[in-house]
């Protein structure tokens, strides 16, 4: 277990006993706390139950995964406890979120809330931290301000209004400039990620909004992140073992993860290596700007930039997949072939390699300038990664390649769409370092969301954590059924006569039941597929069929889409993977859920390849033991956009005929809320033409 420092300024024990928070029972129990809060109280089981069990899993230092279903009130359920943890026990406690809705729902509503209720029992002392590059750098503001190096008038108005905020922020978090655009260029050039910091060396470094967040963290009894931020903290303090101050996040005896079901994925991100054309562009950027920052002349360095700047573009060319006219085809690809490309184009690689050296030898000779160092840092480790991407034998990564448009999905449509390459190495396996990087570090770790089981059971969750090694044999279990009445609230309808997916006729079949559907919600609907191609072919095609406003995922940022939808009457999102999660929309304004094939991960996939690969030698069964189980919790967190209140109703529709013809798909009906299911149209009809549900119907009756 990792070594806990007590959190500072600790009350004496008649300043204790005067903060002491209420017992669970006195807060969640009918007739307590919360029932004469201003909440509309309704005692719900599911969280007193969960809130006791996660109390219990901090006493006895144990690991606790919860599924509990959405309107069970999870967040308080955990969030007392926790404070309970960090006020009589001195253990402080770290939050991490899925998503920044709820790290913000935590800390600006639920947190206010229960200092309300429990304001007897003093201030509750709980900070929020987001990831460095949300942060803005003093040094380099007031660097970039001495000498101006700006491309265009969008980026001398940016700087005006940067300046004229760092003045009166008391943060530094650009979510305060609402007008800065969310890819602002100059933002990138000025915010406080790690690799640029110069630490404790710093001029500005006491006044620094970096410094003042970890102050405020280290004086909290409970720090609310984001998965991305804990997991970044976690791989910098495993590759700076011996250095105690490595990280940003400070000790603490538990933590709870919400949305826990996302882990994999953040921590396979954050536990790899990856190099990009877009790294090395920045970092010559930075150099140069450095030069001219210090009005210094040095003909070498920029020298040395160029060839670093030449030398990586020929190989980045040089990787498979480029195409010698046109801008290469977006997405993922293999990179097993590396013997075969070192021998061919070998000396494109060694060429980089030697041009990040000889600029790491021109840095070292910058003299009585903080930067050079952190400068110099970069380069080196971009040699060591470029040298581990290409070299290392390790049998639990696997290395691919992905080609990203600059500006995100929104410029895939574009013809001149320009392209970042990347260069990545991603472990196959991430349960063996969870185990020793996390659950053994931890005396407590709660894993807790609407979507963890897979036909009522664990078993794959705890797997592909690691939960079945080490500390995590003596994990418990919780599953808290939701507080909704999907009986009533919810229909799900499997249109019959669909073909397969994978046949030619399915798409325009497809959208004649989607059409049909939301003629009879008149709208207010999610579309949601599973490929972005796919999503734009429907949306196309509606677009003149239907009278309602389309909003397509792509033409703007996730939240102004968001925000459209919920403003504009009648409304259809058509959405691809970000909005199958983390998206509440309550009330009528989302009627219906559509969802166009079940959502398997594509098996040419490099990682999901390389995943089902090692399964299968170990003697497994890659479709039902990864395939399957990864989509059930995909469909369970899609069609989990409808309900999100007691007061919502809706139909979710599903048109992937293998649900009902495939043996599969009874693990995906099993594993999915009580709803009623039917086959028939006219059922869907009557569900919107009364104002309460549609009489019960038979699921056997009503699958072929």
């Amino acid at each position: 277990m990792s070594s806990f420092t007590p959190i500072p300024d600790t009350p004496a024990p008649s300043e204790q006993a005067a903060t002491r928070l209420p017992s669970l029972h006195a807060f969640f129990s009918p007739g307590g706390i919360l029932s004469k809060s201003s909440l509309a109280f309704e005692h719900r089981p599911g969280q007193y139950e969960m809130a006791k069990a996660v109390e219990k899993a901090f006493e006895d230092k144990r690991h606790l995964v919860v599924e509990a279903g959405t309107g069970t009130g999870k967040t308080l359920a955990y969030l007392l406890p926790a404070l309970r943890l960090a006020r009589e026990r001195q253990q402080r406690v770290i939050i991490s979120t899925g998503t920044k809705n709820l790290q913000e729902q935590l800390y600006f509503k639920d947190v206010p809330f229960l200092e309300s209720v429990l304001s007897e029992s003093g201030p509750l002392k709980v900070c929020y931290m987001k990831g460095r590059t949300n942060y803005l750098c003093k040094h380099k503001l007031y660097a970039l301000r001495a000498n101006p190096v700006l491309n265009g008038l969008e980026e001398i108005d940016q700087l005006h209004q940067i300046t004229a905020w760092e003045k009166t922020t008391e943060t530094g978090d650009r979510a305060e400039l609402n007008s800065l655009p969310e890819t602002s260029a100059l933002w990138s050039k000025l915010d406080a990620r790690t690799e640029a910091c110069l630490g404790q060396t710093c001029p500005d470094w006491e006044n620094c909004f970096v410094t003042s967040m970890r102050r405020k963290a280290l004086e909290s009894e409970v720090v609310i992140v984001n998965h991305h931020l804990f997991f970044a903290d976690l791989a910098i303090k495993q590759q700076a073992a011996n250095a105690p101050d490595a990280g940003i996040l400070p000790a603490a005896g538990a933590v709870i993860f919400d949305e826990a079901h996302e882990l994999e994925d953040v921590a396979s991100n954050y536990f790899g290596i990856g190099l990009s054309t877009q790294r090395i562009d920045e970092l010559t950027r930075d150099i140069e700007s450095m030069l001219k920052a210090r009005d210094a002349l040095s003909s070498s360095l920029i020298n040395a930039c160029t060839t670093l700047k030449e030398r990586s573009r020929l190989f980045f060319a040089a990787l498979p997949g480029e195409v010698p006219f046109g801008p290469p085809t977006p997405g993922r690809m293999n990179f097993d072939q590396r013997e075969s490309f070192l021998e061919e184009s070998g000396d494109t690689y060694i060429g980089t390699l030697n041009a990040i050296t000889r600029l790491e030898g021109e840095l070292d000779q910058i003299k009585n300038v903080e930067e050079s160092t952190g400068l110099r840092n970069r380069a080196a480790d971009i040699r060591h990664h470029l040298k581990f991407l290409l070299e290392s034998d390790d049998p639990n990564n696997v290395f691919w390649i992905e080609r990203r448009p600059v500006g995100g999905v929104r410029n895939l449509a574009r013809a001149t769409a320009a392209f970042n390459t990347h260069l990545q190495a991603t472990p196959i396996d991430v349960s063996e370092l969870l185990s020793t990087t996390l659950f053994d570090q931890y005396s407590s770790v709660i894993l807790t969301s609407a979507t963890l089981t897979v036909a009522n059971g664990f078993e794959h969750i705890r797997k592909r954590l690691g939960l079945t090694i080490g500390s995590g044999l003596g994990t418990r279990e919780l599953i808290v059924p939701s507080h909704f009445d999907y009986q009533k609230q919810a229909l799900l309808y499997l249109p019959p006569n669909m073909p397969d997916p994978r046949e030619p006729d399915f798409q325009s079949k497809a959208i004649e039941r989607i059409r049909r559907v939301l003629e009879i919600t008149q709208g207010r609907a999610f579309c949601l597929f599973t490929s972005y191609k796919q999503m734009r072919e429907v949306h196309d095609r509606l677009l003149a069929e239907l009278p309602y406003q389309l909003l397509l995922h792509g033409t703007a940022p996730r939240h102004v889409l968001l925000q459209q939808f919920r403003d504009t009457p009648n409304a259809v999102l058509f959405g691809t993977s970000s909005f199958w999660q983390g998206v509440d929309v309550q009330g009528e304004q989302l009627s219906c859920v559509i969802i166009d094939r079940l959502p398997f991960a594509v098996p040419s996939d490099p990682i999901v390849k390389a995943r089902m690969d090692a399964i299968e030698t170990l003697g497994g069964k890659p479709f039902f033991d990864y395939q399957v189980p990864n989509a059930v919790i995909a469909l369970k967190q899609g069609f989990g956009r409808l309900i999100r209140g007691l007061n919502d109703r809706g139909v979710l529709m599903l048109l992937d005929p293998r649900i009902q013809r495939q043996r599969y798909g009874r693990i995906f009906l099993d594993s999915l809320p009580p709803y009623q299911l039917t086959q028939e149209i006219t059922d869907v009809e009557a569900f919107f033409s009364s104002t309460t549900s549609v009489p019960a119907l038979k699921r056997s009756s009503r699958l072929s």
